[in-house]
């Protein structure tokens, strides 16, 4: 299957973890301070909510847009070029965004940022390259955890860095993606055999056209959805954690990268221990389901959570997300060639990149409102029946929380349902 010699396997297998650390780390750091300098700038905690929201979106919008030409790219000239360069592109835009001394200037840093990260798609579809169909979701439960890792360092180191200098993690962010750029130059290996290329197309490049390979299966489009759908709803956490964080529980910088850095242990720990032994136990379909579920409950209780001890302890539950994300990938990959690995990763991503502009607008709108209580002239025109309790709901700051968990519940019923289709339909093909 792979091309790589059994001596420099590991030696590639150890990069694009570290790669995968080193950039969530990159960008992790960022996330405990981003949201306060937008603060700083605008001046109010619930016009931030919304221009945050904004950003998120510009960051994943360049990523719909992205992602299938990169994916499409490293299926004509290979994995190893497409990785590095985005390495590089992205240790240039943490730079300019350490800089920047307007909201436009991050802006454009969000629009950079969300191109060159778009490298994600190639390290998923440079693990499919070498790891066999059965091993996938282990394999990708393994990339979780180095992502995972990243996210215990990058908000840890933001936070204390932030509590400095604001800017201090931007210019940090930047040398480790330097870094990856520097560290992959020297060891990563080829992944695709020339003969299992495929020529860049535009037809397949562009969002659309990627995305038509989903197209191909109900079984495909319908994980697609789940896809979406998840992805929808952990934009929650990017668009209004750290704000509501700080206006509910009243935590800084420190006190958020210490939070998330929790959420990067737990998940750590499914997807790099747990992931492996429950999907031989129970297979990708079953295990998938667990950790939505998990996650719904999760994070309902989140946006209970009457203070910050609540919050923390709904993270057990909600960790079991963590084994949804790699046993829906595997589900995906058993579904096309090994010459569409990279199309199918870059047209995953765009589906994942749409979820990502809508859902830090939708959240980001929802947050303003619910802590702003802009909906109570919509419930006060409602029926009087049960309008205290509606109104305490929808202008609970908890709001968007809630609205996650509900999301998350609809991604498991439809998950289950196509991924029992797919394994019926991949049983009779074998």
């Amino acid at each position: 299957m792979s091309i790589i010699p059994e001596r420099r396997l590991k030696a590639a297998i150890g990069f694009i973890f570290v790669t995968a650390v080193l950039d969530i780390v990159a960008m992790g750091i960022i996330i405990p301070v981003l949201p306060q300098l937008i603060e700083e700038f605008v001046g109010s905690n619930a016009r931030a909510g919304i221009i945050n929201g904004v950003f998120v979106a510009l960051w994943a919008g360049m990523q719909f847009v992205a992602s299938p030409i990169i994916g499409s790219l490293s299926d004509q000239y290979g994995r190893r070029p497409v990785i590095l360069i985005s390495c590089a592109g992205l240790a240039i835009d943490y730079v300019l965004m350490a800089l920047a001394p307007n909201l436009w200037w991050l802006a454009l840093g969000r629009i950079v940022a969300g191109v060159t990260s778009s490298s994600f798609t190639t390290i998923y579809a440079y693990m499919a390259d070498i790891t066999a169909p059965e091993k996938r979701a282990r394999a990708y439960g393994l990339i979780g955890a180095a992502f995972s890792g990243g996210f215990v360092l990058g908000p840890v180191m933001g936070g204390f860095l932030g509590d400095y200098d604001p800017r201090a993690p931007f210019w940090a962010a930047a040398a480790l993606s330097g870094a990856a750029f520097v560290y992959g130059a020297l060891i990563l290996p080829e992944s695709l055999a020339p003969e299992k290329r495929m020529r860049f197309s535009w037809r397949r490049a562009n969002p659309v056209g990627a995305m038509t390979l989903l197209g191909r299966h109900p079984e495909l489009s319908g994980l697609a959805g789940v896809t979406f759908l998840l992805h929808f709803a952990h934009h929650v956490f990017s668009a209004v954690f750290v704000l509501y964080a700080q206006i509910r529980y009243g935590w800084g910088p420190k006190e958020v990268g210490l939070l998330l850095a929790m959420v990067g242990v737990l998940d750590m720990v499914m997807q790099g221990l747990v992931v492996g032994p429950v999907t031989r136990r129970l297979g990708d379909r079953k295990t998938m389901l667990f950790g939505l579920v998990g996650g719904t409950v999760g994070i309902a209780l989140m946006g209970w959570a009457p203070n910050g001890w609540a919050f923390a302890a709904a993270m057990l539950p909600n960790a079991l997300w963590g084994l949804a994300m790699p046993t829906l990938q595997s589900l995906m990959t058993r579904q096309v060639s090994e010459s569409e690995q990279g199309q199918l990763q870059g047209a995953t991503m765009s589906v994942a990149s749409i979820a990502g502009v809508v859902s830090p607008l939708f959240f980001g709108w929802t947050y303003a409102m619910s802590v702003g209580g802009g909906f109570r002239p919509v419930t006060d025109r409602m029926t009087p029946i049960g309008l205290g309790a509606l109104r305490e709901l929808l202008n609970h700051p908890g709001l968007s929380f809630f609205v996650a968990a509900l999301v998350l519940l609809v991604a498991a019923a439809i998950g289950w349902v196509t991924a029992r289709r797919a394994e019926r339909a991949e049983s009779l093909t074998v």
